[in-house]
């Protein structure tokens, strides 16, 4: 199986949670000596939102907080790059056909941001469009997918199973803004439909979930 992981720096960076990325790097070890190809993408979390909150106060432009924002998710990645050791190549993957390459020698790809006006979710579907991958899984600080955002509403209800039809009802933001903060990124969800992936939400806090999803055991919310 070819698979996309995408690790929210919601689960990993907010704040750093160094034995997490520990305990994540390991599983994904696993996962690629299982027989499977690994590309990792993370995301840069509350510090890259502070960047941005920082340009934003220095006046500059949404494409200028963008990029900071890049920056930081890459910083994470260096860290989890550096801790795979030989399982992954030698630098961050900056565009998609770097991380197709990586692939291609057998390694572990190792992903943040790729360009002003999409998200590390953008990212993650486009690395697996590129690549042909047969599976997204995100590791996010919610159980799932819920009809509406449980941070708001109590009685919000997890779904176990979405179309991408429904998951497109469910979200708040339909557009792109620098730090843009909700389950999963409305450009991620065309590019999954488009390219028929199917896409795993799961709590990213127990990194089993994302083991789980590999093997197709029922966990967190599946849209295909």
């Amino acid at each position: 199986m070819r698979a996309v992981f995408r690790i929210g720096g919601s689960v990993v960076a907010s704040p750093v949670n160094t034995e997490l990325m520990s305990k994540y790097v390991e599983l994904l070890k696993t996962i690629k000596a299982q027989g499977n190809e690994v590309v990792v993408v993370v995301g840069g979390g509350t510090l890259a939102r502070d960047f941005i909150g920082i340009a934003k106060n220095l006046g500059l432009e949404m494409q200028a907080q963008d990029e900071v924002a890049i920056s930081v998710s890459r910083l994470f990645a260096q860290l989890f790059l550096k801790k795979f050791g030989d399982d992954a190549c030698s630098k961050v993957a900056v565009t998609l056909d770097e991380a197709a390459e990586c692939l291609a020698e057998g390694k572990i790809a190792v992903m943040g941001g790729l360009k002003p006006g999409i998200t590390t979710d953008a990212v993650a579907a486009l690395v697996a469009e590129r690549v042909n991958a047969d599976l997204l899984v995100k590791g996010t600080d919610q159980e799932g997918i819920f009809d509406k955002d449980p941070r708001k509403f109590a009685d919000a209800v997890k779904q176990d199973q979405l179309s991408f039809e429904d998951l497109q009802g469910v979200l708040s933001e339909t557009v792109h803004k620098a730090g843009i903060h909700q389950i999963i990124d409305p450009e991620a969800v065309k590019v999954l439909k488009r390219r028929h992936v199917k896409l795993v939400v799961v709590n990213g806090f127990e990194p089993q979930n994302i083991l789980a999803a590999v093997k197709g055991e029922k966990v967190g919310t599946v849209v295909n």
